[in-house]
């Protein structure tokens, strides 16, 4: 006998061999800072006008440069505060008050350590697959192969103080760039106007760093800017190149969040399920995704309708032969309390790779 659970959906992306994701609430990040005076309480900023003046004096730069944001500032900043001898550990009050906020993206204080970043990349796995939390982080120097993950390794970043910065002091600008980047373009060879130099490295190191999924910083001869906006992705089974792209994750992560949103609103125990109303919630999907067509994010050939391949493996599972029935008869067949829709989507992605001939 099966056990009854809360109503579940489950909203499957078929791109090539793809799987499904989640997606935050874009252009919030969430910061974990250390300050004796300050230790255990929380803030929600939307400026930074807004710091506590007792807030030590470099929490507050890391603050107002996660504030700098890209494009635009991100629309809010959440600051959890711990004591200044505090670890991060699994259990830890500032994850326990995180996994009750929404945000986009993630980054830790500015003496984050090795394992410090590895125990938020598994709560970021486990809160993305157990709750549907559409949680991003970016960490230093943390190849953690995983889209949810931007592992930045920039080093000797300077921006004209005694001492050059590390990746782990600067991941929460990082956060804070890609908030402020609008789903329309990536943040790839976003400028940082604020840091004079960085760690130069050969185009052949850049291009090995990119590869490995990394994200760098580079000098252009005239400014410091990010390489390609990727994550730390790097084993692709059962997923395309495209689960590499910043950008491709943060529009599969949106178009998660507002269906999985919009159904549990608008669906769930509000309809009998019947064919005809597992059509109607086709035709408002197909709407939803028509919009993001002609917003430029989708293109045009995506497809939304009922998967006849699950809707036949459940008939079969409860006993039901469709040996005999023709694919009609499978979609119009009734399904107890599961709906089996399937979804095909192509992104948009940003132009980030030019040919040029020049012919004299």
């Amino acid at each position: 006998m099966s056990t009854l659970t809360m109503p579940g959906i489950d909203i499957v992306f078929k791109q090539a061999a793809s799987t499904a994701l989640a997606r935050s609430q874009k252009g919030t990040v969430a910061l974990i800072l250390r300050d004796a005076a300050l230790a255990d309480t929380n803030y929600t900023l939307t400026a930074p006008s807004q710091l506590p003046a007792t807030m030590g004096t470099e929490n507050q730069a890391a603050v107002r440069r996660a504030f700098l944001g890209y494009v635009k500032p991100p629309k809010k900043i959440l600051v959890y505060v711990m004591g200044e001898e505090d670890a991060i550990t699994a259990g830890c009050a500032a994850l326990g008050w995180l996994s009750t906020q929404q945000f986009d993206y993630l980054a830790g204080p500015a003496d984050l350590t090795a394992a410090e970043a590895a125990v938020i990349k598994a709560w970021i796995i486990t809160q993305r697959s157990d709750s549907h939390a559409l949680y991003k982080a970016v960490l230093p120097n943390l190849a953690a192969d995983s889209e949810a993950m931007i592992n930045f390794t920039a080093s000797g970043i300077d921006i004209g103080e005694t001492e050059k910065l590390t990746a782990a002091v600067y991941c929460g600008r990082i956060a804070g760039l890609l908030a402020g980047t609008p789903m329309s373009i990536s943040a790839t060879y976003a400028p940082l106007p604020e840091v004079r130099d960085v760690e130069r490295l050969t185009e052949a190191a850049l291009n090995a760093a990119v590869g490995t999924g990394q994200l760098v910083l580079f000098w252009d001869g005239e400014k410091v800017k990010t390489g390609r906006a990727v994550n730390s992705l790097t084993t692709v089974t059962g997923k395309s190149d495209e689960w590499k792209k910043i950008k491709i994750v943060e529009l599969l992560d949106m178009v998660q969040h507002d269906l999985r949103g919009a159904i549990e609103d608008s669906y769930i125990g509000k309809y009998a399920n019947t064919y005809a109303n597992k059509l109607l919630l086709v035709t408002a999907i197909t709407d939803y995704l028509r919009s993001l067509a002609r917003d430029g994010l989708i293109l045009e050939d995506f497809t939304c309708g009922i998967d006849v391949d699950e809707q036949q493996a459940w008939l079969e599972s409860q006993g039901t032969s469709t040996v005999d029935m023709s694919e009609q008869e499978i979609k119009e067949a009734g399904t107890g309390t599961r709906v089996f829709l399937a979804v095909v989507i192509h992104p948009v992605d940003a132009i980030e790779d030019v040919s040029v001939g020049i012919t004299l």
